[in-house]
């Protein structure tokens, strides 16, 4: 990606002479030492009711600067904003001392999302993984490597299980409604049984 530069007020001062000398805008561009597209811009963005003038054209390009800058938080300011696990630890710590400071959380419950644990729930205990298969199977130059996927459905309510062979790519679909490990397994050895 190329660098974006922009244009300085003598470039633009340089363009409008260049202009008015009746050079085309790709012979100015080779002058001032930007692209093209660069040229065509500038005149676009930055033409007024009276055509392109300088001082205007970088007073447009000046107010586009600064309404598309994005407000910034300083780091003073940073330092000074407590996290919400911070506010929650304090509240809990002030319940366990007789504080009702709990009684004005929006959700009295105690259940919150815990920062920095992993979730191992779904997770196939022994599971083997796709990196571990036999290097025979990615060529797929035999008949009976199979890929079982599920596809869980709106709500976590239904799911799909999808196996496909992956020599003839032969691809066999059964609905199931709900993604148990019971549910699967009956299911793909009914999908497996006429074959």
């Amino acid at each position: 990606m190329s660098q974006y530069t922009q244009l300085t007020r003598e470039q633009r001062y340089q363009i409008y002479a260049l202009m008015k000398a009746g050079l085309s805008q790709t012979a100015i561009a080779k002058i001032i030492g930007v692209h093209k597209s660069t040229m065509s811009r500038e005149i676009r963005r930055n033409r007024g009711l009276r055509g392109y003038r300088p001082k205007q054209a970088h007073h447009f390009a000046q107010a586009r600067r600064t309404k598309a800058a994005r407000p910034r938080i300083s780091s003073e300011t940073w330092s000074q904003v407590v996290s919400h696990e911070s506010i929650y630890q304090f509240i809990l710590k002030n319940k366990r001392h007789g504080g009702n400071l709990y009684l004005h959380l929006r959700c009295k419950r105690q259940r919150r999302k815990r920062y920095g644990t992993t979730n191992t729930r779904g997770q196939l205990v022994n599971r083997v993984s796709i990196d571990e298969r036999p290097a025979i199977v990615e060529t797929r130059s035999r008949i009976g490597d199979w890929e079982l996927d599920t596809i869980i459905g709106r709500g976590h309510k239904q799911a799909l299980v999808s196996l496909t062979e992956r020599k003839s790519r032969l691809t066999l679909l059964a609905k199931v409604k709900r993604k148990s490990a019971d549910l699967v397994s009956h299911s793909v050895l009914r999908l497996l049984e006429p074959v």
